[in-house]
């Protein structure tokens, strides 16, 4: 932006319907709180100054949502009287005010310059709200324009004449008020209504009454949805991830059933890479180009190298790092373990704790036993290495390059360089004692029947 302007958000409300213990706006979705996603927005704009207006108590959204600076509204007295809460910071304050509610958390960084662009449009206006078009407006105040497009009027449902209740264009709360003069209109606000709070919307009012012009820009509805319950939260989020999806396949990404895949706000993929059916991405995962991951992924805090292959029904935890042609196979499971090129994993493992160097295979079954009880071990294998199925790697251990573990054996030493280790008790073969036993087995059982008969 190449104005100035601060972006006030309002957060102090409580979210009874949420019925949670969980502040409202710390509610995640795509994996971040929902508060987050306004700022991460805004923040793209390059604010002064960052705002967030909260309820006494609420000081786990002040930690979640620092730098930005805390506003605490003393009384729950309406969307006004917690503007105004932030009086103290914006003392001064010359530039544009960005009015944002931190539970209307889809509303893009594009949308957020347009209102701004129209608060500035000369002749510049004291206020622009942001109006949506809605086919059943239903509760949602009406927005009353003029014929010369300007901003006449909010008007609430319950007050809307026959012809405004009429009007689809309706008002979604989020508006830029020029700061020169935000707090002389919200010092005109009055408590007169059925709630007897201070209501932001009637800023317009308060403006056009002091002769000063008012706007609307337009926004489509889906960004504007607010959430006030479990319901609407699960609607932001099935929005949130039909964009992160359309994102992703815009970029070069090829979604194979778009619809399965979940995203987290961060998840990066590069371009050529292949997503199969049911892959969740959690937070921190970044994924390289030309990777294949097939159905039933579940993927978090991870980075993958390039041309990897991950899956089916693989799992990434926190701290894994695959490098590029790594191949995770089914039912694999690698946490904080780092994997160089062209190592495989195909079948039934887990790496945990680890270091494995290039173009090594682990066998089916194996397992680095990193935790005793008590602490985690490392486990550090060279580089083409072949250690064969169900092999259990008791950390801490070392085996060096080169070196090849027989199936079955449980390694608790270091194994050197290019040396064969067999960790598994010797084969002892008993000619004909198969067959002894189930005579055994026999005769026993009869003897059995024949006293129960007896």
């Amino acid at each position: 932006m190449t104005q100035s302007f601060a972006a006030l958000i309002l957060a102090a409300g409580k979210g009874t319907r949420m019925r949670s213990d969980l502040p409202k706006v710390l509610h995640q979705i795509a994996h971040r709180p929902m508060i987050d996603h306004v700022l991460a927005a805004v923040e793209t704009l390059r604010p002064e100054r960052r705002i967030v207006v909260l309820a006494p108590g609420m000081e786990a959204v002040a930690k979640a949502v620092a730098p930005a600076e805390a506003a605490v509204q003393a009384e729950a007295r309406g969307t006004g009287d917690a503007a105004a809460a932030a009086r103290r910071l914006l003392d001064g304050f010359a530039g544009d005010v960005l009015v944002l509610y931190g539970d209307v958390p889809l509303v893009t960084p594009e949308t957020m310059a347009r209102l701004l662009a129209e608060r500035r449009r000369a002749p510049e206006a004291a206020v622009a709200v942001l109006g949506m078009r809605v086919a059943e407006p239903g509760a949602y105040g009406r927005l009353v324009t003029a014929a010369d497009g300007s901003l006449q009027a909010i008007t609430e449902a319950l007050d809307c004449t026959p012809e405004e209740r009429a009007i689809t264009l309706c008002n979604s709360g989020l508006m830029a008020v020029d700061g020169r003069q935000l707090f002389r209109l919200l010092d005109r606000l009055t408590p007169d209504n059925a709630k007897g709070e201070y209501y932001l919307t009637d800023i317009v009012a308060a403006a056009r009454e002091a002769g000063l012009l008012c706007r609307v820009a337009e926004a489509p509805a889906d960004e504007l949805l607010g959430v006030n319950s479990r319901a609407d939260l699960a609607l932001a989020e099935a929005a949130m991830q039909r964009r992160l999806r359309d994102q992703a396949m815009a970029a070069g990404v090829t979604l194979t059933a778009p619809e399965t895949v979940h995203f987290s706000a961060d998840t990066r993929i590069g371009r050529d890479s292949i997503i199969g059916p049911y892959v969740v991405f959690g937070p921190g995962v970044t994924v390289g180009e030309g990777v294949e991951i097939p159905a039933f992924c579940h993927i978090t805090g991870a980075r993958i190298g390039d041309r990897a292959r991950i899956g089916p029904f693989a799992r990434l935890r926190p701290g894994a790092e695959l490098g590029a042609d790594v191949h995770i196979g089914n039912f694999v499971e690698v946490k904080n373990a780092k994997l160089a090129a062209g190592v495989k994993a195909n079948h039934l493992s887990y790496l945990g704790d680890s270091t494995i160097g290039a173009g090594t295979n682990i066998g089916a079954g194996t397992i680095t036993c990193n935790y005793d009880g008590f602490d985690k071990f490392r486990t550090e294998i060279g580089a083409d290495v072949f250690v064969g199925t169900h092999a259990s790697l008791v950390a801490p251990v070392a085996i060096g390059a080169g070196a090849m573990i027989a199936a079955g054996s449980v390694i608790t030493q270091d194994v050197p360089a290019d040396a064969l280790a067999l960790g598994r008790g010797r084969q002892v073969v008993k000619p004909g004692r198969a067959a002894q036993w189930r005579q055994q087995k026999h005769e026993t059982r009869a003897a059995k029947a024949k006293r129960s008969n007896g």
